[in-house]
């Protein structure tokens, strides 16, 4: 990629091509149509009030081949302003639980692309530069920056106000758990739009319809209008069954492409497992990385912390050991991340699936029901529900399963455990968490319960968010983990506890059991998914974790 128009100049002599130079010409072409600029002359000195500053082109490709140039203002030789300067982005978790929705109330999805969105906008910021030569006859000339162009401090914000008032004009508003969701009812159910900055991912029984309306009611130009294949680094599709999945293989085909060109033209060799069972790269001795090789280490722990967010949860708790290093790497910590690529090599596949089934927890788990109304905590049958803040539920019910699990003294050297968090909404990953803790505790017990506190606080976030998305769901979320003295300490009302430097979590655990938000119940070490962000385990021993969430396609019930 040419970094300024010397090199792109260079490198259309050099290949023999005019791609950049039309790529240029298309991108002012478009400016001038949006009357992004006023002439204010040749030569004409900066105005009082305003700032000269300084545009360049930023040259990029994208992932079908298309060469883009785009015309970015030097926005950082602006003063700082104390007013919002931001366009938001929906959160993954949200993008998650819509799509779900979306595919429990059979609602269409339906993607689609702002063209030059900020250009929509005007821009409150008073700047000027001067034409270069790519303007032609405006060469030389003071131009005012009239439109939210790239760059600016405040563009992103301008855009979603404008945006914003569209949204609003059709009947929605946002959610008050993401304000990038935007919900209207529709019937037996509402309609979603997930905001991301200008690629709108839409669930609606008619989304084609809408698109229509931001086209010709609105006047907004839009791209790559369809189905979704390929959105926000994800690969969408259907398996034979109809189920929608969101898979991370095109991302990590170039995540591959570009380890062959740092690492000489070589490939990872494939692995089995992202680490070794008893690795601990916190006892780790060998020679501090320098220069470019702490970059490159950087560099590659972005890439796979992303492909993370995209759902492949069984690199989690490696990467998370690996990141603890990212300032000081050392030569075998590097060998460590070419592993976990050799890993994703050989499993490139993985994919969240979006089914809807309601899991049968009643039949594989068995709950602790005890009367709570003369404890402390009472039965929470006084608690106000607080439903004036909620929309109406509208659609079918969903159930929260979560998995929760801590291994202790995970750091060899701190002694820190570590916390390991799945959480599942019917059938569909939508959550996970892995980190070490912040205490060092001395005993099973302990970790375990801190890890279970972060689990019950997690839960109550995750039924709050869908309540305000307008989804009805189950009082009680399943909490499900491996610990029985942690699970009788939660549910039975007589149990005391002997470590008082855990009474907040003891309590806080103890008071959403006994309001029936949460059932924390007992499950067999062997099937705690949350296993699998707690300990780097060898395939035979986690396989039968991993496969039914990422790579089973059909009824998982058949899944071996």
């Amino acid at each position: 990629m040419p970094r300024n128009s010397k090199e792109a100049r260079y490198l259309e002599q050099k290949e023999g091509h005019t791609h950049w130079t039309k790529a240029k010409t298309t991108e002012l072409d478009q400016l001038h149509d949006y009357n992004a600029f006023v002439d204010l002359g040749k030569s004409t000195p900066t105005p009082p009030g305003f700032t000269h500053i300084k545009c360049r082109f930023v040259y990029d490709m994208k992932h079908d081949g298309r060469y883009k140039a785009r015309l970015v203002a030097g926005g950082h030789m602006t003063n700082l302003d104390k007013e919002d300067a931001y366009s938001g982005v929906v959160s993954l978790r949200t993008l998650r639980l819509a799509l779900l929705i979306g595919e429990l109330n059979k609602l269409n999805i339906m993607v689609g692309d702002i063209g030059n969105a900020y250009l929509e906008s005007y821009t409150r910021e008073k700047v000027v530069f001067t034409a270069g030569p790519e303007f032609g006859p405006l060469a030389g000339h003071t131009l005012q920056i009239v439109k939210a162009l790239y760059g600016l401090r405040s563009s992103g914000a301008r855009f979603h106000e404008v945006l914003a008032q569209t949204l609003k004009s059709e009947g929605f508003f946002p959610c008050k758990a993401d304000p990038d969701l935007w919900m209207r009812p529709a019937g037996n159910c509402y309609e979603y739009i997930c905001v991301y900055v200008d690629d709108l991912l839409v669930l609606m029984k008619d989304p084609q319809s809408f698109f229509k309306i931001l086209k010709e009611k609105h006047g907004y130009k839009l791209k790559g209008i369809g189905e979704p294949e390929y959105h926000l680094g994800g690969d969408f599709g259907r398996d034979q069954d109809g189920t929608l999945y969101w898979g991370a293989k095109t991302y990590i085909s170039k995540m591959l492409q570009a380890y062959q060109r740092q690492f000489d033209n070589t490939l990872p060799k494939k692995m089995s497992s992202p680490l070794d069972k008893d690795d601990h790269p916190e006892l780790d001795e060998s020679t501090l990385l320098t220069g470019t090789k702490i970059r490159l280490y950087q560099s590659m722990i972005g890439a796979l912390q992303w492909a993370i967010s995209l759902g492949r949860l069984d690199i989690a708790v490696a990467v998370m050991n690996m990141s603890r290093f990212r300032v000081a790497p050392r030569e075998k910590h590097l060998e460590r991340l070419k592993r976990i690529y050799g890993y994703l090599r050989k499993r490139p596949d993985g994919k969240l699936w979006f089914r809807t089934g309601i899991p049968p927890n009643e039949n594989l788990v068995e709950v602790p029901e005890h009367d709570w109304f003369h404890s402390i905590y009472g039965d929470g049958s006084d608690i106000e529900n607080g439903t004036d803040e909620y929309p109406p539920a509208l659609g079918f019910m969903v159930r929260i399963t979560t998995f929760v699990d801590a291994n202790l003294g995970h750091c060899k050297v701190t002694g820190k455990s570590i916390t390991g968090i799945v959480h599942l909404v019917n059938q569909t990953l939508i959550q996970f968490f892995c980190k070490l803790q912040n205490t060092v505790e001395c005993t099973t017990y302990c970790s375990e319960f801190v890890a279970a506190k972060q689990a019950a606080e997690q839960i109550r976030d995750l039924q709050e968010t869908l309540k305000l998305m307008g989804v009805p769901i189950e009082k009680s979320a399943w909490m499900l983990g491996d610990n029985s003295s942690v699970i009788t300490s939660s549910t039975l009302p007589s149990s005391m506890l002997k470590k008082q430097h855990h009474s907040l979590s003891y309590h806080y655990v103890r008071c959403n059991v006994a309001h029936r938000l949460i059932k924390f119940c007992k499950i067999a070490s062997k099937w705690n998914v949350a296993d699998i962000l707690t300990k780097c385990l060898p395939h035979n021993e986690s396989w039968h974790l991993i496969q039914p969430l990422l790579f089973w396609s059909g009824d998982t019930k058949d899944c071996p």
